[in-house]
């Protein structure tokens, strides 16, 4: 499904992908196209992109092909999601601790529409955290 989202190839495409957005979400999925857990989510992303279309636009970035972020937003899982708006990193609690990314694939499209729709409107309120509609701290039950 990646084929059908479009790539940001360097970084300065990722930059302005993200400054260019005044009234949307901007979500950049960061990892590799065949990681198995990255084609999860891309197929996610790629099945709710057209219903976001008016408030959220989803972005691909590859981690080896623009190293440039890696350090900067600690990209060193295989799959991150991230949120901006208005040039504006916007975290999301979601019960895990790590706050800046959702790091493993969400393959519920619901459940990540309504995480893309409290991020708009809280950034859309001024909020820099919000709080996700539902909890991932149990998500692995051992």
């Amino acid at each position: 499904m990646s084929y059908f989202l479009p790539h940001l190839p360097s970084g300065w495409h990722v930059d302005q992908a993200i400054l260019a957005e005044e009234d949307r979400v901007v979500v950049i999925r960061f990892g590799h196209d065949y990681d198995p857990v990255c084609m999860k989510m891309d197929e996610t992303l790629y099945g709710i992109a057209e219903k976001l279309k008016n408030f959220a636009v989803v972005y691909l970035c590859d981690i080896t092909e623009v190293p440039d972020f890696n350090k900067m937003y600690e990209l060193y899982d295989p799959c991150a999601v991230m949120f901006f708006y208005r040039n504006k990193h916007i975290m999301v609690d979601l019960g895990t601790g790590n706050n800046n990314k959702i790091n493993w694939a969400i393959e519920n499209k619901q459940e990540l529409i309504d995480i893309v729709e409290v991020v708009y409107r809280g950034a859309s309120k001024g909020r820099g955290l919000v709080v996700s509609p539902k909890d991932y701290s149990t998500r692995l039950k051992y």
